[in-house]
């Protein structure tokens, strides 16, 4: 049976923390002018805040309808979304303006602003691929063994447009708006495989709980399980792609970055299912090794 390898795409196919800093300054701009706020104040407000997230990152997350969804410093981009989300949540006067652009929320008005602003913007960034991305793709489509998908909480076409610059042999499918930040405290749960009942958390280390309650990514995993096929699943961060699919006994393999804080490290070496890569080219190899 094939394994379906289901690959994160921003920060684990693209070098994100070289494009962190470019979707800051369009977003700033783009509030900037959503808000009438001078762009010289929010660029400072941004600062301060971003210095207090990283002071005690473990404090601080961005949070979807009241769980947490990632921990500030396990992304460049997540560091960026949560810093957007505590900048205007914390100020009275930002919280009141952008009530009034987004009025009819899907989740609340800050969430639905920082999502817009993700995904408008990061379709206009160009994609910096990692350098063994194409390399590392490339050899996945031509083992039989395996089948690589593309993994985004962007839609899918954006993905798909952005991954044709690699010119690669053939069209990699891509499981677009698979929503992992969609937290569900309505759900109970995974039923991972070595328990009885739903389980709600991970308790990754002593400062650190991943809420498993994504019932959206939950469902997409199923799917791709659907036909018979084993999966595992890359990424560069560890709340939003990883905990949930290692719980339900699912290989995890999680990409070393320059962001990469130490305490998802020490979480996946001690997860059954969890595997460190240090560089994409070494996943063929170490997939080749799953039992």
């Amino acid at each position: 049976m094939v394994r379906k390898v289901i690959i994160d795409f921003d920060g684990t196919l693209t070098a994100e923390e070289n494009q962190a800093a470019e979707l800051q300054r369009r977003s700033l701009n783009t509030l900037s002018q959503m808000m009438s706020v001078p762009l010289a104040e929010l660029e400072q407000a941004y600062d301060e805040t971003r210095k207090n997230l990283l002071s005690q990152p473990h404090r601080y997350w961005w949070e979807v309808n009241g769980l947490i969804a990632s921990y500030c410093d396990e992304g460049a981009f997540i560091l960026n979304t949560t810093t957007m989300q505590n900048m205007l949540r914390d100020n009275k006067g930002y919280h009141h303006k952008i009530g009034n652009v987004f009025d009819d929320p899907e989740y609340d008005p800050v969430i639905d602003c920082i999502n817009y602003l993700f995904h408008h913007h990061t379709a206009e960034i160009p994609p910096e691929f990692r350098e063994s991305t194409s390399a590392t793709l490339t050899n996945l489509i031509r083992d039989e063994r395996f089948l690589p998908l593309i993994l985004t909480n962007s839609l899918g076409n954006k993905v798909t447009r952005q991954l044709s610059q690699l010119d690669l042999e053939r069209e990699i499918h891509v499981l677009g708006d698979t929503r992992q930040y969609d937290m569900d405290p309505e759900w109970q749960g995974p039923l991972p495989i070595y328990a009885d009942e739903p389980v709600k958390k991970w308790i990754a280390d002593e400062l650190h709980s991943i809420d498993l309650r994504r019932k959206v990514y939950y469902q997409a995993l199923l799917e791709a399980q659907s036909d018979g096929s084993t999966l595992a699943v890359v990424a560069d961060t560890l709340s939003l792609p990883g905990a949930l699919p290692m719980q339900m006994g699912i290989p995890f393999f999680l990409l070393e970055t320059s962001y990469t804080p130490d305490w998802s490290i020490m979480a996946v070496n001690n997860h059954p299912f969890g595997y460190m890569l240090k560089d994409l080219t070494q996943l063929p190899a170490k997939l080749n090794r799953l039992p």
